[in-house]
């Protein structure tokens, strides 16, 4: 056998074995996002939220909001999280040194005066320039806090070092939140009394071209343009099945930073949110629940599939370039600090499940791909083409296309909404269209993250808005 052959044979044989793991892991996934969806739906057909919404038992919570040149946005926002259904809850904006008129409109809107508030340092930060509260009683809920620019981490630590309350809600500025959804975020809070829930996590979808009016959403509407709309689909895929699953095995490692709540007095122990990765809300997650391992204490990361938390999906592939750019390198970091944890059964389902799928299937799967692409042109132009190698390819873009249709499914079986027709067969289109269009995309900037660590490129990335409020069917 000549040396050409064999790592002919290598690579698709390979390929092959990582693409029948892959799919074991596609239906593993899917059963138990049934299983857990269901179990869901049963219990929370129990709940009388009207109920939850007036009782002063419900946790005490902060809504932690850091914003940064927000100003597209941030009124709407700050007035719908003031609007929320809630009793114990107090609103913290943390403008992180925002260059545009964010902190003036914020003043004058909600006739904001400076107070002299202590905050105690519990977390070390950049230094706080002012807090400011309303004249208006009926904004005493907020608190909007003036810093020192330190990225998106640091602003939350200040806004955790300043709370009050038990629990906190870390949400991005520019999204906009269900009237019920802290009662829903609360209840794994309530309701667990054999292990401490330390975070738990709720669904985010694609506000893009939903009505939104004073700061609340109106009417969905599936997204007009075509990336919006293929994030969409994404997002179903990622929320409604893939974390459900791992909320079944209580092996979840990620609560998204556009929406999530966190047990405060875990993050203060643990140290607060990492300010050396751009991952900052996953890595908090893995260390919460290493900190969590390594004492031997009950607990759990718990997950809301209701669509609770509407935000703006980049709608350029430059602004998503970006974003995948820094998911891509805040996996890596987060890998890469808890290394320690990768089969290790200390760490229990987390070091030997949960560490090694993010590994081998979310860091590793886009290199092998793109790789694997090159290889297959180049011996494809050099060789013969391969047909068992095209045939495995083929197989796994089938498997993909039919895994995101399951997950239409899925949505139009639950929460349902986009009840339209017409909106259903336009996910399934952009589902066949992802493999090609846009899933080579998220590839190639999966690929210029690892090389911008390498490069040692830490840069956030400007995620410019076009806001909310204007997206309204016409």
């Amino acid at each position: 056998m000549s040396w050409q052959t064999f790592i002919l044979h290598f690579f698709t044989y390979g390929i092959l074995l990582y693409s029948i793991i892959l799919l074991i892991c596609y239906v593993l996934i899917g059963a138990f996002s049934i299983s857990e969806t269901r179990s869901y739906l049963h219990k929370n057909s129990f709940t009388d939220y009207r109920m939850l919404a007036s009782s002063t038992e419900t946790p005490s919570m902060s809504i932690l909001a850091p914003a940064y040149n927000e100003g597209a946005n941030i009124i709407e926002n700050v007035r719908s999280l003031l609007s929320l259904h809630y009793n114990n809850l107090e609103v913290i904006i943390i403008n992180d040194g925002s260059k545009d008129d964010s902190l003036e409109k914020l003043i004058n809107a909600y006739d904001l005066y400076k107070v002299d508030f202590f905050v105690n340092q519990q977390i070390k930060t950049k230094p706080v320039r002012g807090v400011y509260k309303s004249y208006n009683p009926v904004y005493r809920k907020l608190i909007v806090v003036d810093k020192v620019n330190g990225g998106k981490a640091d602003a939350l630590n200040v806004g955790v070092n300043i709370a009050k309350n038990d629990y906190f809600v870390c949400i991005d500025v520019d999204c906009v939140l269900e009237q019920d959804s802290l009662l829903k975020l609360a209840k794994p809070f309530l309701e667990t009394t054999n292990q401490r829930v330390i975070a738990a996590g709720g669904v985010v979808r694609i506000a893009n071209s939903c009505e939104i009016e004073g700061g609340r959403l109106v009417k969905v509407h599936l997204p007009k343009q075509f990336l919006p709309r293929i994030q969409t689909l994404e997002y179903i895929r990622a929320f409604l099945l893939s974390r459900m699953a791992w909320t079944k095995l209580n092996g979840l490692l990620l609560i998204s930073g556009a929406f999530g709540a966190f047990d405060r007095e875990i993050v203060i122990n643990c140290g607060g949110y990492n300010t050396n990765t751009v991952g900052e809300d996953m890595e908090l997650v893995v260390r919460m629940r290493r900190y969590m391992e390594e004492r031997d204490e009950p607990y759990k990361v718990a997950f809301i599939p209701d669509p609770l938390c509407w935000t703006e999906a980049p709608s350029t592939f430059k602004i998503l370039g970006r974003q995948r750019n820094r998911w891509t390198r805040g996996t890596i970091e987060t890998l890469r600090f808890h290394k320690v944890m990768l089969f290790n059964p200390r760490y229990g389902i987390l070091g030997m499940l949960s560490y090694p799928y993010w590994l081998f299937f979310e860091f590793l799967a886009p290199i092998i791909e793109f790789f694997g692409t090159i290889g297959m042109i180049i011996y494809c132009f050099t060789y013969a083409i391969n047909w068992s190698a095209i045939l495995i390819i083929v197989g796994v873009l089938c498997m993909g296309i039919l895994y995101s249709i399951f997950a239409i499914m899925m949505e139009v079986l639950t929460y349902n909404q986009y009840r339209g027709r017409k909106d259903i067969l336009r996910l399934v289109g952009v589902a066949i269209l992802e493999p090609f269009v846009f899933h080579p995309f998220v590839v190639w900037s999966a690929i210029r993250g690892n090389i911008d660590l390498i490069r040692k490129n830490n840069s956030w990335g400007e995620m410019t808005r076009t806001g909310l409020a204007t997206e309204k069917k016409g």
